[in-house]
């Protein structure tokens, strides 16, 4: 994992600093002796940034602070002497929180348990790019992005891909909560459609183009703007 430090303690930063190289499985990015200057990088480029490791008392910018002015936190752990600000850091779903001086065993629970969180949201990230399919007494399995429409049909919805059509007992609301946004957006009270499949949009419908054909679907009034906002927009 990528990891950065935020301390403005310099034999603090050493200490990380030595038990991080101690683990082939960790890389540090950074250290920085402020968090004011850490969040500006954060909120511009967060560098792939999967781990930080945060004091607390800090000048101009808390380490509680910090934690308030990032939109997507990675996992953090907390590094402090002081253990009475561990219930407000837990109310930001800290990883975990280490008391100074910190010893090696400690250190490395605490790695092991950011290990093991990173794994599932990698899990998950994997099987958000896959869906399964009831047809008949089977399961399909389905790449999202395969998916070019979803069409509501009463109280079904028709998956419809390259070459076949799904119709599946499902309603528009909760399938359009199964996709992942932007990749998916709902442009009318009855279709979702794959925005990487667009290949026109006009002013009231766009173009799905697929195996050499194109298929129009219309847009509702109160959904363009959503469906400007999600795509790559590039416009005077």
């Amino acid at each position: 994992m990528n990891c950065i430090i935020i301390d403005d303690d310099k034999l603090s930063r050493k200490v990380l600093e030595g038990l991080i190289a101690k683990r082939s499985d960790l890389s540090l990015v950074a250290s920085y002796p402020d968090a004011l200057d850490a969040s500006k990088m954060f909120n511009k480029d967060n560098n792939g940034v999967d781990l930080i490791f945060l004091d607390i008392e800090m000048p101009e910018m808390t380490g509680l602070d910090f934690l308030s002015s990032i939109k997507d936190l990675p996992q953090v752990i907390i590094v402090s002497s002081r253990e009475k600000y561990a219930l407000e850091a837990y109310d930001f779903e800290i990883t975990d929180y280490l008391l100074k001086p910190i010893e090696l065993p400690r250190f490395s629970r605490a790695i092991n348990r950011a290990f093991k969180k990173h794994s599932v949201v990698k899990m998950e990230m994997k099987s958000n790019e896959e869906i399964f399919i009831k047809k008949g007494a089977s399961l399909i399995k389905m790449k999202l992005n395969d998916i070019l429409w979803v069409e509501a049909l009463e109280n079904y919805v028709i998956l419809n891909t390259k070459d076949e059509k799904f119709t599946i007992h499902f309603t528009m609301k909760a399938i359009e909560k199964k996709l992942p946004q932007p990749n998916f957006t709902r442009i009318h009270r009855s279709y979702i459609v794959n925005t990487g499949n667009i290949s026109i949009i006009k002013d009231n419908a766009v173009d799905i183009s697929y195996n050499n054909q194109v298929h129009s679907i219309p847009i509702g009034k109160s959904y363009k703007e959503k469906l400007l906002k999600d795509i790559n927009l590039i416009a005077r």
